[in-house]
């Protein structure tokens, strides 16, 4: 199965082409360039170096979200429009997608993205090594609250990832939590692709037309507004 995997929801721009689990080509950008700007001719440098076309890709991945409300538009929209016609497509959570990176690592995987207003974008995960098993859906959680959930795992290894990273590792105190290999950090499509893979293979597949973005708070535009009406009550 071929597949194309996007992911924009952060400041890191990825792209990757997968033929089931074995990785074809792979692009990550920090370079700052918006993704409107480098999305499109990233994926046709790879297309062309791969030697495929879109007709040739049978399922398409993106990160649906959390993570910028419009790195995770951009994101959706494009494969939306790539898989126009009722084409295979999976959402996957940004979160999971991120802790797949640290799946040889055995412990929690705790992603952490910086969600503003002192909350990371987070959720958690136990890896064996080989699968990651999730521990609570995807939340908005603040630093104090995040770090007395860590203090259940006491007696295992934690490591985070995500845009958070540094942030959290200094507002953390848990004893347990390990350093992770920057490379490590940030977001990957190829992370995206084998999450989608999975999610496929046990049937939670849609289309372009049920694709959609998947947020845990308000744009922070649409936030100001209900704040300016609740004190003009």
């Amino acid at each position: 199965m071929k597949i194309l995997a996007v992911d924009t929801s952060a400041l890191t721009l990825s792209v990757a082409l997968t033929e089931d689990k074995k990785p074809v080509a792979q692009t990550t950008l920090n370079t700052g360039h918006t993704h409107s700007e480098t999305l499109l001719p990233t994926l046709e440098r790879l297309m062309d170096f791969a030697s495929w076309k879109v007709s040739d890709v049978d399922l398409f991945a993106v990160s649906e979200g959390p993570g910028s409300f419009t790195g995770v538009r951009i994101g959706v929209s494009f494969v939306k429009g790539l898989a126009f016609g009722g084409k295979t497509c999976v959402g996957v959570s940004t979160l999971e997608a991120l802790a797949y990176n640290l799946l040889g690592f055995k412990g929690i995987i705790s992603p952490v993205m910086d969600a503003r207003r002192g909350q990371f974008y987070n959720a958690l995960f136990e890896s064996d090594g080989k699968t990651l098993t999730r521990l609570c859906e995807d939340r908005a959680i603040s630093a104090e609250d995040l770090e007395k959930e860590l203090e259940k795992y006491s007696d295992k290894t934690v490591y985070l990832c995500g845009d958070g990273y540094e942030i959290a590792r200094k507002m953390l105190k848990n004893e347990n939590i390990e350093d992770t290999p920057e490379a490590l950090w940030k977001q990957n499509a190829y992370s995206v692709a084998m999450v989608a893979l999975k999610e496929y293979e046990k049937g939670n597949a849609t289309d372009d037309t049920a694709l959609a973005p998947k947020y845990l708070r308000l744009p922070q535009a649409e936030r100001e507004r209900l704040e300016r009406e609740q004190k003009g009550k």
